[in-house]
């Protein structure tokens, strides 16, 4: 009952488009597959240390209030500077050649550290991860039965935005989308910036 209270909770949250979404959008796009899931892996991997956090007891770690405005500011300089990055893109056909932009590197590495920036400065996982393991999980449930739920969660983060990026990445939807993409980069632009601009507020 415990699993699937957390699971449910947890699958919810994945449901709600954020940052993350849209970053996985435009690069989907722009890059070949393999990128797109360095970008995943980069997001779940940023899920992980905040689930870590929370196996290792850091509860406290959210109460900490100048640890919580440093990651609400960072993130949302990071959000708006990946915004602008978007908005400031040429316009471009969908062709997967040589990146314009820092967003369209081809750089396992450095599309890995673009996801898990984005997951890591987001204050909101942190507060997301910490709350859940204090109020859903039982003191009485075991250390490996709690790993096992960090596991769980990091993996399906992993799994459904690799799954975002194959329904992108399908060369119907590409090129349906690709008809619009200097749009859809636009969008997700001023989604990032705005992400970025409310963060402190929120």
């Amino acid at each position: 009952m415990e699993f699937a209270l957390i699971a449910t909770a947890h699958f919810l949250a994945l449901l709600s488009p954020g940052p993350d979404f849209f970053l996985i959008l435009q690069a989907s796009l722009r890059l070949p597959f393999r990128y797109g899931v360095a970008i995943c892996a980069g997001i779940a991997s940023a899920n992980g240390v905040y689930l870590l956090c929370a196996l290792l007891g850091l509860e406290a770690v959210k109460e900490m209030a100048w640890l919580m405005t440093t990651l609400r500011y960072a993130g949302a300089l990071y959000l708006i500077f990946l915004g602008v990055m978007l908005l400031r893109a040429p316009r471009q056909t969908l062709v997967r050649k040589a990146p314009a932009t820092f967003l369209q590197e081809r750089n396992i590495g450095r599309q890995f550290m673009i996801g898990f920036m984005s997951g890591i400065l987001n204050p909101k996982n942190a507060i997301f991860y910490l709350s859940l393991f204090t109020v859903m999980v039982s003191d009485q449930t075991g250390l490996t039965t709690r790993w096992l739920y960090a596991l769980w969660m990091t993996s399906v983060v992993f799994l459904w935005d690799c799954g975002v990026v194959i329904v992108i990445g399908r060369e119907r939807v590409t090129t349906w989308l690709g008809r619009g993409v200097y749009y859809i980069e636009k969008i997700s632009g001023t989604m990032l910036a705005l992400f970025g601009l409310l963060l402190p507020f929120t």
